[in-house]
């Protein structure tokens, strides 16, 4: 039995935790918050609950694999999962509204032929054939196995683009706005797919072609959300964990990664403790380096974004409403940006650009105080440099306003029904996180300008990292994935490939 130290409680580290711990390792996780969950966190105020980090969920089978292969309840038995259907309901600019349906590829098409007319459907479904392809291409080697050596493979496009005739040459996209524009050819069809990569903390504007994944995954697999709240599920994986004898230590900040012979040995605490261990599991790379000083943890060659703040960021917008949630009311909304091209490229922006909002209405009685209230959460993906001060009331009241006035465009007289509202910004998710400038980790994806996280093992042995910055990346699914990954690692060894 190996003695393992586990770095935060994020969603990947106790993924792991609970794994290695059913393996019959002596697990201990140091949280440097007062609590668990990373960035699945939930505000509660006067009776209302708002989830203020993801509030969807896609992939559950990654989170049922994880109950079932640490005890004999399953996932289902801890919380409650419902199927979101509709899915969702978009608005677009010129005012164009569709509902679609969940994990339904032909109800998808009917119903864009008969919002954005003839021939919409079609090619959105097309357009989620093509993606289908890209999925079986990289599934495997992009999310269920380590990242291994050869990871050069994963540079090469999967996504089959469709010939494109223009001045006399023959393109094929090779990004997802090239998509959009070449193959979808209709703004508002334009306008979903870049909303998928938008909500998934992926730059529309730089995106590879591969990201057509994100859309694909929603439309297979369903959306669901967990009763109670998303919090539930953080509650659930931590109670998992405890069962299974893993130990928590709650406001202790990890200051250093102590090595012994070349490998890790167990951790330094900022009260100038010292906890022993055989194997160290980080959660987040970056952060990693600043513990171990002076070691090269990854190959030259293998990475990636060197900082957490080339990445978007999130604002989170809770509104407490009087007045009773009309029951035909569709669970997620999205409202388009005005102008959609002047969102894309985040990183290109000093002012800040108009922005899709995201709005989240669960029919949860859970989450307000009784059926003549509501709770309403609006979130919108959001630069964290190229200095935007997110410590400045200004900016936060004026992105918003601007976010509400989005909003109403789906639920008329919201500014009347607003009790109160509290917003979390980038420099909320840095304090919750610790991620640089509270920005959010994309999932990885391949492709030549895709984004791919360092590998889950590192060059000093016995270190390990899981979570949304390391491989396979952000998200939910993910960061279940990277805990999988980095069990199978530990407890395997350097040759494991993997679930089967």
């Amino acid at each position: 039995m190996a003695r393992i130290a586990v770095i935060g409680a994020g969603m990947g580290a106790m993924a792991a935790a609970a794994r290695l711990a059913v393996a019959g390792h002596r697990v201990a996780v140091y949280e440097r918050t007062e609590t668990y969950g990373g960035a699945v966190r939930r505000l509660e105020r006067d009776g209302f609950g708002f989830d203020t980090g993801p509030g969807l969920l896609t992939l559950p089978a990654v989170y049922r694999d994880l109950f079932i292969k640490t005890g004999k309840e399953p996932l289902e038995s801890v919380v409650e999962l419902v199927q979101v259907d509709p899915s969702s309901r978009h608005i677009f600019t010129d005012g164009t509204e569709v509902s679609l349906p969940n994990a339904s590829r032909a109800g998808v098409v009917a119903a864009l032929d008969e919002a954005l007319g003839a021939g919409a459907g079609g090619r959105w479904g097309d357009f989620l054939i093509r993606a289908r392809e890209a999925w079986d291409r990289t599934r495997r080697p992009l999310l269920e196995e380590p990242l291994w050596p050869n990871w050069q493979v994963l540079q090469r496009e999967p996504y089959p683009a469709v010939p494109h005739k223009r001045l006399l040459r023959t393109r094929r996209a090779c990004t997802l706005y090239e998509i959009g524009a070449w193959e979808l050819r209709d703004p508002r069809l334009a306008a979903l797919l870049y909303g998928h990569a938008l909500a998934h903390g992926v730059d529309p504007g730089s995106a590879p072609a591969s990201a057509a994944v994100l859309p694909y995954m929603e439309h297979a697999f369903g959306t669901w959300y967990v009763r109670g709240g998303m919090r539930e599920l953080a509650r659930a994986v931590y109670e998992r964990c405890v069962q299974r004898k893993v130990e928590f230590h709650f406001g202790a900040e990890v200051t250093g990664v102590l090595e012994k012979d070349g490998r890790a040995a167990g951790l330094e605490l900022s009260d100038g403790a010292v906890v022993e261990a055989n194997t160290v599991v980080g959660t987040g790379p970056w952060r990693l380096r600043g513990l171990v000083p002076g070691r090269e943890l990854y190959g030259a060659k293998e990475v990636l974004p060197d900082a957490e703040d080339l990445h978007p960021g999130r604002v989170v917008v809770c509104l407490a409403l009087r007045g009773a949630r009309e029951p035909d009311t569709v669970h997620r909304t999205v409202v388009y940006s005005p102008d959609p091209e002047g969102e894309l490229d985040l990183f290109a922006h000093r002012e800040m650009p108009d922005l899709t909002v995201r709005i989240d209405r669960p029919d949860d009685p859970a989450l307000r105080p009784d059926a003549d209230h509501e709770s309403v959460v609006l979130t919108a993906t959001v630069p964290c440099g190229l200095g935007y001060d997110w410590a400045t009331s200004g900016v936060v009241e004026a992105v918003t306003d601007r976010m509400v006035s989005a909003a109403e465009r789906a639920v008329p007289g919201l500014r009347e029904r607003i009790l109160w509202r509290e917003v979390r910004t980038p420099v909320h998710t840095e304090r919750e996180t610790g991620a640089t400038g509270g920005a959010v980790p994309p999932p990885s994806l391949a492709g030549g300008e895709g984004t791919l996280h360092p590998s889950n093992s590192t060059a000093v042995p016995g270190l390990f990292t899981a979570g949304g910055w390391s491989h396979p990346g952000g998200g939910l699914p993910h960061a279940g994935m990277s805990g999988s990954l980095v069990a199978g690692l530990i407890v395997e060894g350097p040759e494991f490939r993997g679930s089967q």
